[in-house]
C-alpha cells in the first residue's frame, strides 16, 4: 500500500504506523512531500492493520521547517504548480481530520509554517522542549492561509494567536505546552520517544471503536470549520503569492539578505 512513497518514510510498529517526513536537513515541504501528504491519510484510512499513526520528522533538527525555497522560487512564475500545491494542502487537512484513527505528532525539532500546521492539526502533539513552533507566513509576505489562522486561535485563543500570527514570532515547545498550543513537551529525546510510543501503544491496545468514535465526535466542529473556511483562507494566501512583498521575501532569502517590504 505504501510502496510508492518516497518523500515520506513509512514504518510499521505493530498496529502503530510511523510516518516520517524525510527531506533532510530540515524536512521542508518540497513538491514530493506535499503530494504524498495529500494522499497518505486516505491510504491509512483503508489500512485495517493500522490503529494509531505517529507523524514525525527525520533527524533531530526539525519536524518540518515549512516551505521549500526552491519551490517558492519556481512558483513565482509557475502558477499551475502553485495551484496544485494549494489543492494538495486542503486535501491533506480534510483527510487528516476525517481519519478516524488517532494521530500523534512527535515534534522532534522545529515545526515552522506548514510543518506547524500539520503538527497542530494532529490529535495529540508531543514535542522536545527546545523545538520552536511558528507560523511565519507574514515574514515571507504571505497570508497564513494553510490552516494556521484557523487552528492557532482555536487552541490558544484569539488574543494570543493574533500576536503570533501577525508577527510570525516563534514559541518554544515548553511554553507552547503551558498555553495549550501543543499537548506536552519533554526535556530529552528519550523522554519524548517514551511518551509518544507509550501513548501510541496504549491507544492501539484500547477499545478502537470507542476511541475512533470519540475522535470523530471531537473533530466534528473543527471539520465543519475547515470545510466552511479553508477554501477562503487558502484563497487569501493564493492572492498574496502574487504580491511584490512575497517576491521580495523570496529573492531576499535567496540572496541571504533581509527583505525590504513596501506593503504591496
Amino acid at each position: 500500500m505504501y510502496e510508492s512513497y518516497r518523500s515520506l518514510k513509512i514504518e510499521r510498529r505493530g498496529a502503530v504506523l510511523v510516518v516520517t517526513l524525510d527531506n533532510p536537513p530540515t524536512n521542508a515541504a518540497d513538491i514530493g512531500t506535499h503530494r504524498e501528504l495529500s494522499t497518505i491519510f486516505d491510504d491509512i484510512a483503508r489500512d485495517d492493520a493500522t490503529k494509531v499513526v505517529v507523524v514525525t520528522g527525520a533527524g533531530t533538527r526539525a519536524f518540518s521547517a515549512g516551505g521549500d525555497i526552491d519551490v517558492m522560487l519556481d512558483q513565482l512564475t509557475n502558477t499551475e504548480s502553485l495551484k496544485l500545491q494549494f489543492d494538495e494542502a486542503q486535501r491533506m487537512l480534510r483527510a487528516l481530520l476525517a481519519l478516524e484513527k488517532p494521530v500523534i505528532a512527535r515534534i522532534n525539532g522545529h515545526a515552522i509554517g506548514f510543518g506547524a500546521t500539520l503538527a497542530l492539526f494532529c490529535d495529540i502533539s508531543y514535542a522536545i522542549e527546545t523545538a520552536k513552533i511558528a507560523d511565519p507566513h507574514v515574514g515571507v509576505g504571505l497570508v497564513a492561509g494553510d490552516g494556521g489562522a484557523l487552528i492557532w486561535p482555536l487552541l490558544i485563543g484569539y488574543a494570543r494567536a493574533r500576536e503570533y500570527l501577525l508577527t510570525g514570532d516563534a514559541i518554544k515547545a515548553a511554553e507552547a505546552a503551558m498555553i495549550g498550543l501543543i499537548t506536552r513537551a519533554y526535556a530529552t529525546m528519550d523522554e519524548l520517544d517514551t511518551a509518544t510510543y507509550a501513548m501510541a501503544e496504549r491507544l492501539a491496545g484500547g477499545a478502537s471503536r470507542a476511541i475512533n468514535g470519540t475522535k470523530t465526535a471531537i473533530n466534528l466542529v473543527l471539520r465543519g470549520q475547515v470545510e466552511g473556511l479553508i477554501a477562503a483562507h487558502s484563497g487569501l494566501e493564493f492572492i498574496s503569492e502574487f504580491s511584490a512583498d512575497h517576491r521580495e521575501a523570496v529573492m531576499a532569502f535567496k540572496d541571504r539578505r533581509k527583505p525590504q517590504f513596501n506593503g504591496n
